[in-house]
């Protein structure tokens, strides 16, 4: 077994290299204590929106230690998704629904946690010691810790920014019992640019470093379960699933080289930019073969089609009438309330004739206050 801490490090940084890992760096389990408060304040600002488990573990969250009292050092790793091409590039092809660069390929809570596993036993296997793995799903605030541990630090769009893979890493932790040299924290280098601020399409950022979630695109159409509020619908554009904007826009992703990626993550064909005729076609066996092997699979079928029709209605693609309007029939009140905005900005003339029959008979609250709106605009009950 390898003693020498030192050693023992820079053993670890070598294999996390050889499994595919881009950046790996080092802290004391005790790191990057200011998080908790600015923890605090985030929550009690409520800018987590309905993410309520962000507050029922905030203790865990706050400390490593408070949600494992043995660890002694942490390994953060990251894994570079970095992209071939342009994230903003389909802004202007309002038939293509645009999905976030993290989920056009393999489910990144797959790949980092498998790689995670093969370095935790090498690990064990070298040292010894007690340790567990995390990517994502615990409470671990793995971008502060991360920004100590030296791999980046936490741009003003709350994300963290590498000087060799700019804004493209997903990350993971290892947590260990052993005794481990940390590096040095890396210093914030955004400097005077606001380029992730001012490019941000509803204006989710109340200040710099951070972000108010309820306002935030990914958030609307990733973790947000009901109808998305009217004032932000016109903003998602093609937006599908998340939004790639602040991060795509950082003068630092000039340094980050898609080969360094890995190539789990390339894009599937299907995912880089479906069209939304075809999601608005899906019923669940559909949507659950498209997204299979993808993060996307967890919204479900129902808040993607949400999304879609919030994209098809922003497309003005009077093509896509017909799907639309089927969806008025749609077992999921989501869905239809989405299809209601969306009919009403494809067709008001149809829209109109859709109201006169359905209205009466629309009993889920929240579909008949979709048509109240929609009537108010378009002027349909004149």
């Amino acid at each position: 077994m390898t003693t020498d801490p030192s050693s023992l490090r820079e053993a670890i940084r070598a294999e996390a290299l050889a499994l595919g890992f881009a950046a790996c760096g080092f802290a004391r389990a005790d790191a990057a204590p200011e998080a908790a408060e600015r923890l605090d304040d985030w929550l009690e600002a409520g800018a987590h929106g309905s993410m309520d488990w962000m507050e029922a573990r905030k203790g865990q969250r706050a400390r490593p230690q408070a949600l494992w009292p043995e660890a002694r050092s942490l390994i953060m790793l990251g894994m570079s998704y970095a992209p071939r091409e342009n994230p903003m590039r389909l802004a202007d092809e309002p038939g293509i629904g645009r999905i976030s660069v993290y989920a056009q390929g393999a489910d990144y809570h797959d790949i980092v946690k498998k790689a995670l596993k093969h370095l935790a036993r090498w690990l064990v296997d070298r040292a010894g010691g007690e340790l567990k793995v995390f990517v994502d799903t615990a409470p671990v605030m793995e971008k502060p810790l991360s920004a100590a541990a030296g791999i980046g630090w936490q741009g003003k769009h709350s994300n963290l920014v590498s000087r060799d893979h700019g804004s493209w890493l997903f990350l993971g932790a290892i947590m260990t019992s052993l005794d481990l040299p940390p590096d040095e924290a890396h210093d914030d280098r955004c400097g005077s640019c606001d380029a992730c601020q001012t490019a941000c399409p509803t204006d989710a950022f109340p200040r710099p470093y951070v972000v108010d979630a309820r306002r935030c695109i990914s958030y609307l159409t990733i973790e947000h379960k009901g109808p998305i509020p009217h004032e932000f619908r016109s903003a998602i554009g093609n937006r599908i699933y998340g939004c790639d904007d602040c991060l795509a826009v950082c003068p630092w992703n000039k340094f980050a080289q898609a080969g360094a990626a890995n190539r789990a993550f390339a894009a599937r064909a299907e995912l880089a930019a479906p069209e939304l005729a075809d999601l608005l076609a899906m019923d669940d066996a559909a949507f659950r073969a498209i997204f299979s092997g993808s993060p996307i699979k967890r919204i479900g079928r129902d808040r993607m089609l949400r999304n879609a029709l919030i994209a098809a209605g922003n497309s003005r693609r009077a093509g896509l009438v017909p799907m639309v309007e089927a969806l008025l029939d749609d077992p999921a009140p989501v869905v239809r309330g989405a299809a209601v905005w969306a009919l009403a900005r494809l067709d008001p003339t149809r829209f109109a004739v859709q109201h006169a029959a359905r209205l009466p008979s629309e009993k889920d609250q929240q579909v008949g206050k979709e048509w109240n709106v929609a009537i108010a605009k378009t002027g349909a009950a004149d």
